[in-house]
């Protein structure tokens, strides 16, 4: 940005003149010194191509080094793709919201409810480590949404303020980001009618708003030959005991990876070999038959996180109060050596589908059941959680054990859905 141009003692004896003038401290940053004597902080900055002014205060109640710290962080700001000028208005907003509540508790009346206020209210309630700075859903949030609407009354949004939000994000060229946000968004709205604070989501108004989201499925190595090396990767890594264990148990059991994170003891029958839970996105009850393999891994973790509630806890909560951290498992495969566009832990999803399909020849629906995707049978009725629970225990035990051949370096090759299975020599 550059060195700092002014100093207090040329503030301090700064005179008005015939035209309102300019001192100038870098970086957009300058002292306007009015004919009135009046001297105030201004910020000028550029936005979505627009070239826009921010009022930082009056000198000299607000000094020097004051207006350089506030003018960093509007920068910061800015660099985020987030308007100084927007979260300023949300204040004035957050505060005029703020007033008129305390003059309905002092009337007795209901008091105003705020998106940012329902939003912390759903994610402390519904989302599975919340509080973690890396959380992505809070992350979205803050970002996207809260900078320009939080502070209002969640009753008063409409469908198009919304929408401005998502056209920002679409700006910067992410629209899987923009839809992924308004998920989001759409799942603090449906909390807010379950609680009886709206009386409907209003995202779906939102429908076909956006253009399609480009290329939405996760890097994977759905290739035998390269899961074979990122099976061995696995089984060497040196680091945490809990993240190898979830490296290791993520390939056995292809669930989304917020949900192997979330894994507790208490839904884990080690002697039934299986493990209940209800999926993220339907709330329906799931069911994961374990392999012998799986159970193995879960049993010697038992003596390490066996005393908390998640199977995988966070590293920074050694009570295990927390479940480990969504970064956790993609850091660990970023430090195996594989990039972002080889591997991801979604990715275990895709391999699992692919190759069970196309190269062990298991029928389609016992995959997709064991998914969790919603199937249906020839009637057009949804399988309940128990279907075919036999032949997804067996299913599992093929998968894990052609995943044990393939890492001591057997190759299985498709042959009319049937896996033929070679040792390398």
């Amino acid at each position: 940005m550059g060195e700092k141009m002014l100093l207090d003692v040329g503030l301090r004896h700064a005179k008005p003149e015939i035209k309102d003038k300019r001192l100038n401290d870098g970086g957009g940053l300058y002292l306007l010194v009015k004919t009135t004597e009046a001297k105030w902080w201004r910020l000028d900055y550029s936005i979505g191509g627009k070239r826009k002014t921010l009022s930082l205060g009056v000198y000299p109640e607000t000094s020097l080094a004051d207006a350089r710290g506030k003018a960093d962080k509007a920068r910061n700001q800015v660099a985020n793709g987030i308007d100084p000028s927007d979260i300023r208005k949300e204040v004035k907003a957050a505060q005029l919201v703020a007033t008129e509540n305390e003059r309905r508790l002092d009337s007795g009346l209901t008091i105003i409810d705020s998106f940012a206020h329902i939003a912390e209210e759903w994610g402390q309630r519904k989302v599975e480590g919340w509080d973690d700075k890396n959380n992505r859903s809070k992350r979205m949030l803050e970002r996207n949404i809260l900078p320009w609407i939080g502070s209002r009354p969640i009753t008063e949004i409409l469908p198009k303020d919304i929408l401005a939000c998502l056209r920002r994000i679409e700006e910067r060229g992410t629209i899987e980001t923009a839809h992924r946000t308004l998920q989001i968004t759409g799942q603090v709205f449906r909390y807010a009618v379950a609680t009886g604070k709206v009386d409907r989501d209003i995202t779906p108004d939102l429908r076909g708003a956006l253009p399609p989201a480009k290329g939405g499925n996760f890097a994977a190595m759905t290739d035998p030959r390269q899961v074979a090396p990122l099976l061995r990767a696995i089984g060497e890594y040196i680091g945490s005991p809990i993240v190898k264990s979830a490296l290791q148990l993520a390939p056995l059991v292809f669930v989304r990876p917020g949900e192997l994170r979330a894994a507790e003891w208490e839904h884990i029958d080690l002697e039934a070999k299986e493990w209940r839970y209800f999926v993220t996105k339907t709330e329906v009850e799931h069911i994961v038959p374990l392999s012998r393999q799986a159970v193995e891994i879960l049993t010697n973790l038992h003596p390490l996180t066996g005393h908390g509630r998640f199977v995988f806890p966070s590293a920074r909560t050694p009570n295990g109060s927390r479940a480990m951290s969504d970064v956790a498992l993609l850091a660990a495969l970023r430090r195996m050596g594989f990039s972002k566009d080889e591997m991801t832990v979604h990715g275990f999803r895709a391999v699992a589908r692919t190759i069970l399909d196309e190269v062990l020849g298991v029928r389609v629906d016992f995959i997709e059941h064991q998914l969790a995707h919603a199937v249906k049978d020839p009637n057009g009725r949804a399988y309940n959680r128990t279907a075919h629970l036999p032949e997804r225990h067996r299913m599992m035990q093929q998968w894990a054990d052609y995943l044990d051949g393939l890492k001591a370096g057997a190759v299985v090759l498709p042959f009319n859905k049937r896996a033929t299975i070679f040792r390398e020599s």
